[in-house]
């Protein structure tokens, strides 16, 4: 997930929706493919082939994961920031 939901270089829209999540990435995980896969998952990506993975774009309508932070006073925690298409 990580380098097609991780896109720190993303700047956000006036359009888009906005969300933070706070994830405690599985050990050996990095945060940042923790955040792509809550972007992923909770927009166009899935664990499995579905016949409607050819029928959409996905950069027009994917979450995008655009920052990471770790929580503070807590270890292995971050937050992890998600852009939303207003069309999703």
């Amino acid at each position: 997930y990580k380098l097609t939901y991780y896109t720190p270089e993303y700047q956000t829209k006036d359009t888009d929706i906005l969300a933070a999540f706070r994830v405690t990435p599985q050990p050996g995980v990095p945060p940042e493919e923790a955040g792509a896969a809550v972007a992923a998952e909770s927009s166009t990506g899935t664990w499995t082939t579905v016949w409607t993975d050819g029928l959409t774009t996905l950069d027009r309508y994917k979450g995008r994961c655009y920052r990471i932070e770790r929580v503070v006073g807590k270890k292995d925690q971050y937050i992890a920031y998600v852009a939303y298409p207003l069309d999703l």
